[in-house]
């Protein structure tokens, strides 16, 4: 389970990330965890978890903060990603909160910055403080998170859209509407796409079926769920607060899942038979 071992998606600049990273929604807003959420994410850094993705919103910057102290002295070695909340995402407002995050993570530059979700500002905007921070040398990547189809055509055909980097969409066995649509565009475009709640917040684990398929493997439902996303081309990042459960969805990354098992998990959770509004927690 080294991490010389861990699977890598490019970005469409031919970068190589870290296919399973660590997500950290929730984290940070419980003081008796904190030493342990930090343990967490700095053993998935040693074992090539390496991308840790946050947000301005998750604990209303306490996330930022936690990994901020998880990744002090191993910067480097981190793909770091956060996120601008819509209703700051003009351009004064994106650079304004891009610095607000920095200073959190105590880092001076993101490899990827993301808009949250759309909000009323127009995305040209954002773009234009995306570019203005890209520019400074703020962030190395932008993206967006939670658009569909539409909104990728359109921020897409704006002077400068198609830089974006990546699409972070909700997916996971329960949730396959991309397939139909977005998912292919993206593949099209040589959009990365970024899965959160991969394991659907744990409500995945209790199904009959991919029980059944992680017993047949020898592998537990969670590792099982993270390796069919990762099959998919998609890069998954699961939050976890706990080494075990770290070292558990790092599993995953070793995990083939034969023919068998994807279409007994295709019969479980059939993909879509058409177009599906794009989902998001």
């Amino acid at each position: 389970m080294s991490a010389e071992s861990a699977r890598t998606i490019a970005l469409p600049s031919g970068e190589e990330i870290a296919a399973l990273g660590q997500g950290t929604w929730y984290l940070g807003e419980d003081p008796a965890r904190r030493e342990q959420e930090i343990a967490a994410l700095r053993l998935g850094v040693d074992l090539g978890m390496t991308v840790v993705d946050t947000a301005e919103m998750y604990g209303d910057g306490a996330a930022e903060e936690l990994v901020g102290e998880a990744v002090r002295g191993r910067r480097e070695e981190v793909f770091l990603v956060s996120k601008v909340l819509p209703g700051h995402a003009d351009r004064k407002g994106t650079v304004a909160a891009c610095e607000r995050s920095l200073r959190r993570l105590r880092t001076e530059r993101l490899d990827l910055y993301l808009l949250h979700w759309r909000g009323r500002w127009p995305l040209a905007e954002t773009l234009a403080g995306f570019t203005e921070l890209m520019e400074a040398g703020k962030i190395r990547h932008w993206g967006v998170s939670n658009l569909d189809v539409a909104g990728m055509v359109e921020l897409t055909a704006l002077p400068g859209g198609d830089a974006v980097a990546a699409d972070q969409v909700l997916y996971n066995l329960s949730r396959r509407g991309i397939e139909w649509d977005l998912l292919p565009w993206c593949r099209e475009a040589g959009v990365t796409v970024m899965a959160y709640s991969p394991i659907e917040q744990g409500r995945l684990l209790k199904g009959d079926a991919l029980g059944a398929v992680a017993r047949a493997l020898g592998a537990t439902p969670a590792q099982v769920a993270l390796a069919w996303v990762l099959e998919q081309g998609v890069a998954a990042i699961p939050r976890s607060g706990s080494p075990d459960h770290v070292r558990e969805n790092r599993g995953a990354v070793d995990l083939h899942l034969p023919t068998e098992a994807l279409d007994a998990l295709d019969e479980a959770f059939p993909p879509p038979s058409g177009p599906t509004p794009l989902e998001m927690l």
